[in-house]
């Protein structure tokens, strides 16, 4: 992997960042339109010498194991605990190095596969291995290194969550707590190694917007507790499990109390020290990627990786346009519907502000999310055939957290089940926590949204592990987004204000087309990205400072949702449009998520295919 491929894959782990969990590998772009064989093809091969299918599986195989080895924590999140006591140095110079030419080994090894001589599965599988690896080496000339933190991708919060003994990091038995105290180790040598970095980036002009750094501050000293046994990293010591002996619990108690001190305090420290007296006085006062060296080209590159299309970043701002005139016009019908008089702006106001619209306490926010679930449960069987094996809870954002967070995340469950997938709901500022969004949201975190299409994925037979475990963040996000639509043929959205909630965030993705392309391509401020917001959304202040903060934070991913919905909607018109009674809801579900996440040019092919097929019958 190179350096950015890896930033990407943790900024995924960060449980933060889909606000809407993104897929934990990058989303390479749109290649030349690909062709992917309708006909398996009959390679007959000297019985003496693997076939291509053979040494396409061998190379896949050892690909996964050796980007394992690279990236630990990415084991430890797909149930694979042979690598929980390490942590790599990802943002070293030596790591860069060891992975780009892991990147080129095997891009030339892919290179050299005859894909003629594979069936239609596996040639779609090269094609996107070998798009991963290019796209991979194409990054390497992005100086992303140097801009390792933020408020939203931070490894000081992720590695927090990690060690609180809540997240995917276990704490089930002795041999997990001593792998524990050693991945510590690794973090406090990348922290350090945060800091040369950002050293090396003041140098070279590339820094982060100064807005954003103040944020990080109190995520840090959070953690700079006086106490070990007031830190989130106590929390093992605090729920150890029911079979350790004395002896055993003594002992840990010891060692992650000196953990606490001597190291994790000590490393939060520096890091805030060096943001306070060096970096954020060096900081930049401009918030788009424009204003970076070789700037635009560095977005336009992240666009087409994270849209895995080719749209200009001009382009998508004139959709997300007309994308949130479109919306306002139905916003308007709903209005008609409830009755309201006023226009567009005052029904705004009013489901803003209207105390009807909110709850009184965290807790009610919360159950609201989990007394919904059943109702969705009942239904989804009218829209799907398939469903994951892996069960899912809701939980709040931790508080440490919760400040910087988006409204929501999921984040996935282990493949084998043992570890539920987790939807995290921010009951931070209730204010800004409207009752109208709870089943839109719902749809898209859960079910059938993140939790359905990122757990039957992991559960799917016959793919290459890149591909059960990997992603793209279109189509993820866009399924996410398209679930949210489903909600009155699932038979939910039944309240007109709930309906209204799922077009206000229908129309919240539009704007991220308008305002991510504006920051980062049109060198729009901050004061103009809040002020398109609050004209055309019903939005509280603490979201829109939060989202608005994010898109400054992780350029271009904000543009995935409504990029990656508008293709999986247009390929259900047109499977409806050209099988007319043909058409089965449930199928088309089925064949959209039986693949796994795709490049959305990869995947229009796969629904051509697939409605071919089905007219053929």
């Amino acid at each position: 992997m190179s350096t950015r491929t890896t930033l990407i894959t943790l900024s995924a782990l960060l449980a933060a960042a889909c606000s809407e969990q993104p897929a934990p590998t990058p989303t390479p772009a749109a290649s030349p339109e690909p062709t992917v064989a309708t006909e398996p093809v009959d390679s007959k091969m000297d019985q003496n010498q693997p076939s291509e299918t053979e040494k396409l599986t061998a190379m896949f195989d050892e690909h996964f194991e050796a980007n394992l080895k690279l990236n630990p924590l990415q084991a430890t999140f797909i149930g694979d605990p042979r690598y929980n006591d390490r942590m790599e140095n990802f943002l070293s110079a030596d790591y860069r190095q060891r992975a780009g030419a892991l990147e080129r080994d095997y891009l030339q090894r892919a290179q050299a596969i005859d894909a003629s001589k594979l069936e239609a599965q596996d040639q779609l599988s090269l094609k996107m291995f070998i798009q991963n690896r290019m796209d991979a080496i194409e990054a390497e000339k992005y100086p992303g290194h140097l801009i390792p933190i933020n408020q939203f991708f931070n490894i000081t919060n992720f590695f927090a969550q990690l060690g609180s003994g809540s997240s995917a990091q276990p704490f089930r038995t002795v041999a997990d707590y001593d792998n524990w105290l050693k991945r510590v180790d690794g973090f406090v040598t990348i922290m350090d190694q945060a800091i040369d970095n950002m050293h090396d980036g003041i140098e070279a002009g590339v820094v982060q917007p100064r807005i954003l750094m103040e944020k990080v501050l109190p995520q840090l000293d959070a953690h700079v507790v006086e106490t070990a046994t007031d830190s989130l990293f106590y929390g093992p010591i605090n729920n150890f499990p029911d079979d350790f002996s004395e002896q055993d619990k003594a002992r840990f108690t010891e060692a992650y109390e000196q953990m606490i001190s001597e190291k994790v305090v000590p490393a939060y420290t520096r890091m805030s020290a060096f943001l306070t007296d060096e970096y954020i006085p060096a900081a930049r006062d401009t918030v788009g990627m424009y204003a970076l060296p070789g700037g635009d080209d560095w977005y336009a590159f992240n666009v087409r990786q994270t849209t895995t299309t080719d749209l200009t970043p001009e382009q998508i701002h004139q959709i997300g346009l007309d994308e949130v005139d479109r919306i306002h016009d139905e916003m308007r019908q709903v209005m008609s519907e409830v009755g309201f008089e006023g226009d567009l702006t005052d029904f705004f106001t009013y489901t803003k502000e209207d105390p009807q619209f909110y709850y009184d306490e965290r807790e009610q926010l919360l159950q609201a999310y989990r007394d919904f679930r059943s109702t969705v449960d009942a239904l989804t069987p009218k829209l799907f055939e398939v469903f994951p094996k892996s069960d899912y809870e809701v939980r709040a954002v931790e508080e440490f957290r919760e400040q910087s967070s988006s409204a929501a995340s999921y984040q996935r469950a282990s493949p084998d089940g043992s570890r539920p997938g987790i939807f995290y709901v921010n009951t931070y500022d209730l204010s800004a926590r409207p009752s109208w969004s709870v089943e839109s949201l719902f749809l898209h975190e859960a079910a059938p949204g993140h939790h359905f299409q990122i757990a039957i994925q992991q559960e799917l037979e016959g793919l290459p592990n890149f591909r059960r475990f990997g992603g793209y963040t279109a189509y993820i996000e866009g399924w996410g987004l398209y679930a949210e639509s489903l909600g009155k043929e699932l038979g939910v959205y039944t309240d007109p204000y709930q309906y209204f909630g799922a077009l206000a965030a229908e129309l919240w993705r539009a704007i991220r087309l308008v305002v991510d392309t504006g920051i980062h391509a049109k060198g729009w401020t901050r004061a103009q990205v809040l002020e398109y917001m609050y004209a055309n959304a019903p939005v509280a202040e603490a979201r829109a400072v939060s989202e608005a903060e994010r898109f400054m934070a992780i350029p271009s991913q904000a543009l995935a949702y409504k990029i990656g919905q508008l293709k999986i909607r247009e390929m259900r018109n047109r499977a409806e449009a050209q099988l007319g009674d043909q058409f089965d809801v449930r199928k088309f579900h089925t064949e959209v998520l039986k693949y796994g996440a795709l490049p959305l040019n990869i995947f229009e092919q796969t629904i051509d295919q697939w409605i071919a097929q089905q007219q053929a019958e």
